[in-house]
């Protein structure tokens, strides 16, 4: 899976260096930041509702849809998927494959 999120964010970076273009990508670029995190918020909201309705074809579909936002996020922001894939790796060390990262202060040895 990492890979086809690395290749979406190869493409949405090549159309942000362009900036134009009538494409989805190239207008939610050119929106800004706050529309690029309005859709996020959008598309989490809408796996939210689909996933406590049952609904398992609309989850995946929202999902795909969410990480879509995510990745052109990511792009504007200059983050390669390879930064959060990082976090996870650390985070793992840290707390475990399924555990999420505590709340409040935690000491790090060796960053």
């Amino acid at each position: 899976m990492s890979d086809a999120i690395s290749r979406l964010h190869a493409a949405v970076t090549r159309v942000a260096r362009t900036a134009n273009g009538p494409s989805r990508t190239a207008r939610l670029l050119q929106s800004g930041r706050a529309k690029m995190a309005k859709k996020l918020v959008e598309e989490a909201a809408e796996v939210t509702l689909d996933a406590v309705g049952g609904d398992k074809a609309a989850v995946i579909r929202e999902s795909a849809d969410l990480i879509y936002n995510l990745t052109v996020l990511w792009a504007d922001m200059g983050i390669a998927p390879e930064d959060v894939w990082d976090e996870m790796d650390r985070r793992e060390r840290l707390y475990g494959l399924a555990e999420k990262l505590q709340k409040g202060p935690v000491a790090v040895s060796g960053r």
